[in-house]
């Protein structure tokens, strides 16, 4: 045999191996988590070869089991009695393990639970085994599969829950007259306009608008009427009126 043949048989062997090992190391490790034995051993044959199943158990010492398995994820049945109090439970062990729930029902108000749980990705219960596969892997590297209609969802959800923080935030920090005149920025006013209707100097006015900005870390006067999504979220004591508004500073 000609010694450049044999060194390329020995350098494509020597690759094959290093690809060979590559490929077992990304293999996934995920614990099975479910009440139902049927289930984690069904899943467990069914998902062999795809995944490296490192533990099936019931949700009595799932904690004991991961913690000395360390598997990369943590397969969820939503069935388990408290499902959604698991993941807070597992991290308090793994800070960064994705927990992927299977048998999740199709109503939008079950998905958006396991999202508010901290649930890394979801299979429905039509979901097949490479769903949960590939759901599994995307998980791992930090990525959520879902469809176009359920990230809209998704992200709606989040602009709520972020615009009632923020309200939240600005009814606690602003003082009874920044209110006031946070009512008349939500309407569009301009700062003479606020001055003649509250009786104040346009400098005062001016003052306020920047202290209201400020305090609610908004840079223009859009975005202080973006806030009031809700009308009454900006009460005052005595709302006050555009034809006779009066008050101290």
């Amino acid at each position: 045999m000609p010694e450049g043949e044999s060194i390329g048989r020995f350098e494509a062997s020597d690759a094959s191996l290093a690809e060979a090992c590559r490929s077992r190391s990304e293999i996934s490790r995920v614990y099975i988590l479910s009440d139902v034995r049927l289930y984690r051993d069904g899943l467990s044959s069914v998902l062999r070869g795809q995944l490296d199943v490192v533990g099936a158990g019931s949700s009595c010492n799932f904690l004991d089991q991961i913690a000395a398995l360390h598997p990369d994820v943590l397969l969820l049945d939503l069935a388990v009695r408290d499902s959604l109090e698991i993941p807070t439970k597992a991290r308090e062990i793994f800070p960064e393990l994705p927990v992927v729930a299977f048998a999740v029902g199709e109503l939008e108000r079950d998905v958006l639970a396991c999202a508010e749980a901290g649930i890394s990705g979801y299979v429905p219960h039509d979901g097949t085994a490479e769903d949960l596969v590939a759901t599994v892997r995307r998980a791992q590297k930090g990525e959520l599969v879902c469809s176009p209609r359920i990230a809209a969802l998704l992200f709606s959800r989040m602009a709520t829950l972020t615009r009632g923080r923020l309200q939240h935030f600005a009814d606690a920090c602003l003082t009874r007259r920044e209110r006031e005149i946070a009512v008349l920025i939500a309407r569009n006013l301009p700062n003479k306009e606020i001055a003649r209707h509250l009786r104040l100097g346009p400098t005062t006015v001016k003052n306020h608008v920047h202290n209201i900005l400020q305090k609610l870390n908004v840079h223009r006067r859009g975005d202080v009427a973006r806030l009031q999504f809700d009308e009454h979220r900006w009460r005052v004591d005595s709302p006050p009126e555009l034809s006779n508004a009066q008050g101290s500073v």
